[in-house]
């Protein structure tokens, strides 16, 4: 059986529509899965927040999910991590994220919203094998968190036939991303700029995240 938590996200989504991600879709969620509310309370202390947060790491499960269950090794490095970004978002109920973005740009709840969307990109690049231990570690999870936010932004506004303006805008995205990879690679073939930027590098190199192994921004975008 589902879990209870699970379930209470599921019965909410048929309220967020009229009611958003509020205090109310939770009690009424709770009444159509018979949980207590007082139980329902103990799994989103915070209610509203929890309840959207609930729902957004749910989705960040289900493409994993379909990820594992994808043929990904057969396709290059960026079209894996397109195919993630697509799915995540076919996946997604539309109002549900709609009314969760408008939610999380409250001042009070910006600070979830925007660690929400850097999970997401954790999930991806860790689902993908990223195995990074410097400053590509935090540089990859920033760029994808930044043409993820894009991308859905885009897609709530997108009334295209199966949403193929949204995929064609993810695609020029990663495309923009791939361009600017391509030319850090070449300013650091460059021995001038290579000389000047020996210090700062040294110093980036300094910063890690603990527990990750090794590997680069640019080369696990182009495999």
């Amino acid at each position: 059986m589902t879990d209870p938590k699970t379930r209470l996200i599921e019965a909410a989504l048929s309220h967020v529509g009229f009611d958003g991600w509020s205090d109310v879709t939770l009690k009424m969620a709770a009444e159509e899965c018979d949980i207590p509310l007082a139980e329902a309370e103990a799994l989103f202390p915070r209610g509203a927040i929890d309840l959207a947060l609930g729902y957004h790491h749910w989705g960040d499960d289900r493409m994993v999910a379909a990820m594992d269950a994808a043929h990904l090794g057969e396709m290059r490095y960026r079209d894996r991590v397109a195919f993630a970004i697509r799915k995540r978002l076919e996946l997604a109920d539309k109002e549900a994220v709609r009314r969760g973005s408008t939610l999380f740009s409250l001042p009070q709840n910006a600070g979830d919203g925007a660690k929400a969307i850097w999970g997401t990109a954790d999930r991806i690049w860790t689902a993908l094998g990223d195995s990074s231990d410097d400053v590509n570690w935090y540089t990859k999870r920033m760029t994808l968190s930044a043409v993820y936010s894009a991308v859905a932004l885009f897609w709530l506004g997108d009334e295209s036939d199966g949403y193929q303006d949204t995929w064609d805008f993810l695609d020029r995205r990663i495309d923009n991303v791939m361009q600017f990879e391509k030319t850090k690679a070449k300013l650091r073939e460059n021995p001038l700029v290579k000389s000047f930027m020996a210090g700062p590098g040294r110093i980036l190199d300094n910063i890690s995240a603990p527990g990750k192994g090794q590997g680069g921004f640019p080369g696990q975008w182009n495999k």
